[in-house]
């Protein structure tokens, strides 16, 4: 799958501006700050879209909080391995394409093309491998094999199921009860009732084939893979076992995420991530941001209604992740103003060591975007209220496009 293009990313330690320190960020799994700092090359997963509609608000907070530990990793002077896949089959696609008489291929292809602009505006550090579902099936099916091989799959009528006893450490990523388990399992698209299952969260692995819908061949018959295997096959073959993040909206913690790491880690024996984190949930007009409710503040209209990309980000990045929060009307209005003084001050200039130091340890300390924002703030009056700086502004606007991606 191709992605989009990557802005460059300035080398601060070129600079002499040194480079930055050990990032720790809240594990889902734990609940604690953990430290997250490989030894030469970071690997991440963040979960991608399902491309049944456009970028909102929700999905940009979710990609501009993993670009932000992208880009202290790489301030820290790791390579940084990371893998985003692309959902581009799967129910809620397919139901919207027969509601709307398009072909679900134009559908997930349209919103595909329409989430890269929205990505390449906003800045988002491309994946290095950006992975469709379709195109990693047989990914998908080796990985059931070895589920297979490990006395993990059964048979109910002609699709198959991934025992979720065969895996001790079930539960650990969610930290959920089997009682508070079930009705999630139900409302994200799982099937706790269904007749013939050894256990009601059990999780599909291979749908076999339905009439009017897409199938491949496989060693199991004609059908399509499962959402979560979809995720574990396609982090091991990019990103092997035991990598450094697992990344997403906190929505996917149960069953999403609890169920790709059950499934790796029954098929290696091995830990599937180091670390778990998740961003919040974005709400608007007082619920959660979502397409099945349809309150969506669309970063595409955004964009389409004259509005600078970089003041949507700052507006998001205003915002810390582990915190749910709530689009405003006026917030697009504030951030536009706020990115016009950074810019003036960028222009006037002050000694930019002290900017670039409160800024990574904000950002290393679980990524906090609002106080590194607030540096900005801070050093943007002492800039324009001083003589001046053209040298040292330089070197802030440059510190700012490198940490936080804004320019």
């Amino acid at each position: 799958m191709r992605a989009w293009p990557s802005p460059d990313v300035p080398d601060l330690a070129g600079l002499g501006l040194g480079t930055g320190s050990p990032v720790q960020v809240r594990d889902t799994r734990t609940g604690r700050l953990q430290v997250v700092d490989p030894d030469g090359r970071a690997r991440m997963y963040v979960c991608g879209i399902t491309p049944y509609d456009a970028t909102h608000l929700g999905h940009a907070a979710t990609y501009l909080t993993f670009d932000v530990l992208n880009r202290v990793w790489r301030d820290r002077g790791l390579e940084v391995r990371y893998t985003q896949n692309i959902t581009d089959v799967d129910d809620p696609l397919l139901e919207r394409a027969a509601e709307t008489g398009v072909e679900w291929t134009d559908l997930a292809e349209r919103e595909i093309e329409l989430f890269r602009e929205d990505m390449a505006a906003l800045r988002v550090l491309a994946p290095t491998d950006y992975v469709g579902a379709v195109e990693s099936v047989d990914l998908a099916t080796a990985l059931i094999g070895r589920l297979d091989a490990a006395g993990a799959v059964y048979r109910v009528d002609d699709d198959l199921y991934f025992d979720v006893t065969c895996d001790r450490a079930f539960g650990d990523v969610s930290r959920l009860s089997t009682d508070e388990m079930r009705p999630l399992f139900a409302e994200r698209g799982g099937d706790p009732e269904r007749a013939g299952k050894r256990h009601p969260l059990d999780a599909l692995l291979w749908r076999a084939e339905r009439d009017g819908e897409p199938s491949w061949e496989s060693p199991y018959g004609r059908g399509r893979p499962g959402w979560h295997v979809e995720c574990s096959s396609i982090a091991l073959e990019t990103l092997g076992h035991d990598f450094d993040v697992q990344g997403g909206g906190t929505d996917l913690v149960f069953p999403h995420h609890e169920m790709s790491a059950s499934q790796a880690q029954v098929a290696t024996e091995e830990p599937f991530a180091r670390a778990y984190v998740h961003q919040a949930m974005v709400a608007y007009e007082g619920e959660k941001m979502s397409k099945s409710l349809g309150n969506l503040v669309l970063v595409s209209k955004l964009r389409a209604d004259g509005h600078d990309p970089m003041a949507i980000r700052l507006a998001v990045l205003d915002h810390r992740y582990d915190v749910g929060w709530e689009w405003q009307a006026g917030d697009i209005k504030d951030a536009t103003e706020r990115l016009g003084r950074w810019r003036d001050a960028f222009a006037h200039g002050a000694p930019a060591r002290p900017l670039v130091d409160e800024v990574r340890t904000s950002l290393t300390d679980d990524l906090d975007t609002p106080r590194a924002l607030a540096a900005v703030d801070a050093w943007s009056e002492r800039a324009l209220g001083g003589p001046g700086d053209p040298d040292g502004g330089a070197q802030a606007a440059t510190a700012v496009d490198a940490l936080l991606g804004i320019v």
